[in-house]
């Protein structure tokens, strides 16, 4: 009986530890999106007409692979 609890316990603390390292993973992800954001954000300012030309080019692209 008492190894039973031990192995619940066991299981218990795996999980949860699991847990803490895929909400520490999430949080890691989340600012390196954050700082690719603002350096993508910080290139558009800096060449606004590269940037909409390069979008639309990719804008283009990808319609005729979709047609």
């Amino acid at each position: 009986m008492d190894e039973n609890i031990i192995n619940d316990l066991n299981d218990e603390l795996e999980s949860v530890i699991e847990e803490g390292h895929s909400m520490l993973r999430d949080a890691q992800l989340e600012e390196k999106f954050n700082e690719i954001k603002t350096e993508a954000e910080l290139l558009v300012r800096k060449h606004p007409i590269t940037s909409v030309v390069v979008g639309a080019a990719v804008g283009y692209l990808i319609g005729k692979i979709f047609r």
